[in-house]
């Protein structure tokens, strides 16, 4: 807990004398305190047996110590870190220490338009850094330290501004791969001409600029977006010679929420749900969606399913009687959609009613022949590192799973590795070369019918010069 002292100033200001400094704690003469170096807590001074009485004298005031014996102010008192909570500050020792030595520092505080400098410790502290934490957001302090001895205090040192206490806000990031992030450097003489193109076009100069010496050559874009996607070349040209590099940078964002999304049906302790996938990707793929919950008594969300890639699920183990709205997020690389679509309607769990009723009951039937929710996209890859294609099928009995190349059934191919869970079917290429390019197909077989999805992958090296 910080003890307060308080100054005869109105206000705090940066223009405090030495003699008000010397108003903070001090640490007592030797001998009258001892500090336990294992806690750090100060000891309580034994009792002292009573002095003789001295003959009563005239009251005369305490002359101020003299310049030489307490220490001057700190130098270079720095504002380190301001987070949302804590201010960290340092300093440097004084250029004179005193004649009597140097017990510590007191570090302190002043919140703007109050008129009390509150210190940070109950005590001196020999640290030459301190760390002031629990501050409350739009907090505005004044700080300000200063050297004590035996002596008293000296004079402090004081920030020249306050400082403001506000949420940190994180600067926006340009996700770059690793082969990527790399420094082309073409040594040569004369001095090499550089130029740099976004999709074979000039600059905008408004929002990119360019930094050039003599060994290598640095882009800067400032605040991207979407439109920054795309082929950045750079030409270096050497009297009538030219080298080229070039490289991929795609900036996304986080996705829409989907679509649409409906209550299909409601049955038991189940509820059945569809929904459309969102209009705005992010410019990247989709990851899956996340389904929430929500009991209409409480309202709070739960999440039933997280990365779920079909676009239809049953949620089940609701409770009877109750009443639940169902919410879904799309999800990519930057995180969660800002909202969610939610349902329009309520799915009432009704309880079961006690008497028979043989007459107008209607067996359900689920079977239904296969239907692709998620067709395959069109994929890029580069030779020597493993793929993966997926897509998504609903079908009831479950469906046989056929993928083929250029309408070639691939199967027993130890080259490729089929998978499928929950509807969710994988095709997993290893280490493709550009002879794996081509037309991959996705067939869904059962008794009911069939149904098939196809995609391009183009396998292909990265330009290198």
């Amino acid at each position: 807990m910080m003890e307060k002292t308080t100054s005869e100033d109105p206000a705090c200001s940066p223009e405090e004398t030495a003699s008000e400094s010397a108003k903070v704690p001090t640490a007592e003469p030797p001998g009258e305190v001892a500090v336990s170096e294992s806690t750090g807590e100060e000891q309580v001074p034994k009792p002292q047996a009573p002095a003789p009485q001295a003959p009563a004298a005239p009251v005369t005031t305490k002359p101020a110590p003299p310049s030489e014996d307490v220490p001057s102010a700190p130098l270079l008192l720095t504002l380190e870190d301001v987070s949302n909570s804590s201010v960290t500050v340092s300093w440097e020792p004084p250029e004179r220490l005193g004649r009597l030595g140097l017990q510590g520092y007191v570090l302190e505080l002043c919140r703007e338009g109050a008129s009390e400098w509150v210190p940070v410790s109950a005590r001196p502290m020999m640290v030459t850094q301190q760390t002031v934490r629990n501050l409350a957001l739009g907090d505005k302090l004044l700080l300000r330290v200063s050297a004590v001895s035996s002596a008293g205090a000296g004079p402090p040192a004081m920030l020249d501004q306050p400082v403001h206490i506000r949420e940190n806000i994180e600067a926006p990031k340009i996700r770059v791969p690793r082969h990527l992030r790399q420094t082309y450097i073409r040594q040569g003489k004369p001095k090499p001409q550089a130029t740099w193109t976004h999709n074979g076009h000039a600059l905008d100069s408004q929002r990119v600029s360019v930094r050039t010496g003599d060994q290598d050559s640095i882009l800067f874009i400032r605040s991207a977006q979407r439109s920054d996607s795309g082929r950045y070349e750079l030409t270096v040209h050497v009297e009538g010679l030219e080298a080229k590099a070039a490289i991929d940078i795609l900036v996304i964002e986080k996705p829409g929420p989907p679509s649409s999304i409906r209550l299909l049906d409601v049955w038991g302790c189940n509820a059945a749900l569809q929904w459309t996938p969102p209009q705005d990707t992010g410019n990247t793929e989709l990851l899956g969606y996340t389904v929430q919950k929500a009991d209409k008594k409480t309202g709070q969300w739960f999440t039933v399913l997280e990365r779920y890639h079909p676009t239809t699920c049953t949620i089940s183990d609701l409770i009877i009687g109750n009443s639940y709205s169902f919410r879904v997020f799309s999800e990519n690389l930057c995180g969660l959609s800002a909202s969610a679509t939610i349902t329009k309607e309520l799915a009432h769990i009704q309880k079961a009613d006690i008497a028979a009723k043989p007459k107008g009951f209607i067996e359900r039937d689920f079977s239904e022949a296969p239907s692709f929710t998620q067709p395959l996209a069109d994929h890029t890859s580069t030779p020597g590192y493993s793929t993966q294609l997926f897509c998504s099928v609903r079908a009831s009995p479950k469906p046989k799973i056929i993928w083929m190349k250029n309408k070639m059934e691939i199967q027993g191919n130890p080259k490729y590795r089929a998978l499928s869970e929950q509807g969710v079917c994988t095709l997993e290429i290893r280490k493709p070369s550009p002879f794996d390019s081509g037309v991959y197909t996705c067939k869904a077989i059962n008794v009911l019918g069939e149904a098939s999805v196809d995609c391009r992958l183009e396998v292909k090296a990265s330009a290198t010069h």
